[in-house]
C-alpha cells in the first residue's frame, strides 16, 4: 500500500504555518509585533490591521503551541464538516469580533489565536445540534470551558480571558446557525438503521 502526505486541511494548515512565520518574524524584526496585536483603541494603521492579524501574533513558543495543538486537533474535522471557505470566514469573524470587543471593553493589547481555538471547541461540541435539540455534551463543554474562563478572568495572569469568552460565544453562534433541522424523512431513516 502506497501512502502519500496530503494537504488535507488547507485553511487550518496555512493558518498554522502563517502563525509560525509571524512568530519567527516578530523575533527577528524589531517593531514587527505592532502589526499582529489588537489594540484597545484605534489610532493608526497598526490598530486597524490588528483587528484581524492579532490571531497570528504570539508572545512565545508555549503560547503558540498551546493554541495550535487545539487548532490542529479540532480544525481539520471542522474544515471537513463545514468546508474551507466557511471555516476561513468563521476564523476571520472571530478575529474581528474579538478585536472589536477589545476596543469596547479592553484596556490592554491582545494577541494570539486562543479566541479561534475556543471558537473551534464550542463549534465542535455542537456537531450534533439539530433544530429544537441541544446536546448535553455542548452544555458540559460550555460550562467547563466558558465557566472556567469566567472564574479565571478574576486572576491577574496576563491572559485575555475576554478573547476566550468571545471566541467561545462566536463558536456557539456559528454552531446554532449551522444546525440542520431533522426532517421526518431523516428521522425515519435514522430509525431504520437501529438493529435490535
Amino acid at each position: 500500500m502506497k501512502l502519500r502526505i496530503t494537504y488535507n486541511a488547507p485553511v487550518v494548515l496555512t493558518f498554522t504555518l502563517a502563525a509560525v512565520a509571524v512568530f519567527v518574524l516578530t523575533q527577528v524584526v524589531d517593531g514587527a509585533t505592532a502589526w499582529f496585536v489588537a489594540y484597545p483603541r484605534l489610532g493608526n494603521a497598526h490598530a486597524y490591521v490588528g483587528l484581524f492579524t492579532h490571531i497570528l501574533g504570539h508572545q512565545n513558543w508555549e503560547h503558540l503551541l498551546g493554541n495550535f495543538m487545539l487548532i490542529l486537533l479540532i480544525g481539520p474535522i471542522l474544515e471537513e464538516r463545514h468546508g474551507s471557505v466557511q471555516l476561513l470566514v468563521m476564523i476571520l469573524v472571530t478575529a474581528l469580533v474579538t478585536g472589536l470587543a477589545n476596543l469596547a471593553f479592553g484596556h490592554n493589547m491582545v494577541l494570539g489565536a486562543s479566541g479561534v481555538a475556543f471558537m473551534m471547541i464550542l463549534l465542535a461540541s455542537m456537531a450534533n445540534v439539530r433544530g429544537g435539540e441541544i446536546p448535553l455534551s455542548f452544555i458540559a463543554v460550555a460550562v467547563i470551558y466558558l465557566g472556567g474562563e469566567i472564574v479565571r478572568s478574576f486572576n491577574n495572569d496576563q491572559v485575555s480571558h475576554m478573547a476566550h469568552l468571545v471566541g467561545g460565544s462566536v463558536g456557539a453562534v456559528f454552531g446554532f446557525l449551522a444546525a440542520r433541522p431533522k426532517t421526518a424523512k431523516a428521522k425515519k431513516s435514522d430509525l431504520s438503521k437501529i438493529k435490535i
